[in-house]
């Protein structure tokens, strides 16, 4: 494989982590909570930026990582995962407890993919079907977590 390849690659898997051999998904969003982290140090405009940059690359490594694998939406390809993670926190206050409310939330949406979210899975191709339903899923997923957090559920 081409070195330009293998980076593609390794920027899709997470840094390899989509490659684990089980919860690659699980252990995408795990990473996705350092883009929060980071995040957290920008102005909110810089934020949106920083958001929008991550949503367009990711649809574009998505989509190069598809192609290089010859293989429909493979499960190694997480940076979809971390995108929507970063949705659902983007604007949430920052505790250990909304991290990992926003992450169960979300991960949970992820894998049920209920609608509208499976509706962006069915009907969009390459990287914008890779990666559109977990951005759905991250905006569900952040309505839930701000309405647990206005009624202080669980928080």
């Amino acid at each position: 494989m081409a070195f330009k390849n293998k980076v593609i690659i390794f920027i899709a898997t997470g840094a390899g982590l989509g490659k684990i051999p089980f919860a690659p998904g699980t252990f995408g969003t795990l990473a996705g909570i350092l883009f929060v982290l980071f995040f957290k140090f920008l102005n909110p405009l810089n934020m949106t930026l920083y958001v929008v940059i991550l949503i367009i690359l990711s649809i574009l490594f998505a989509d190069l990582a598809e192609k290089i694998l010859k293989t429909k939406d493979p499960g190694c390809i997480v940076i979809d995962e971390i995108a929507g993670y970063v949705v659902t926190m983007t604007g949430i206050y920052l505790s250990v407890y909304t991290i990992v409310l926003g992450f169960i939330i979300f991960r949970l949406f992820d894998i049920m993919k209920p609608f509208p979210v499976n509706y962006f899975e069915k009907n969009f191709k390459g990287g914008p079907g890779i990666v559109l339903d977990d951005l759905v899923a991250g905006l569900l997923s952040s309505l839930v977590l701000r309405i647990l957090i206005i009624f202080n559920i669980f928080i």
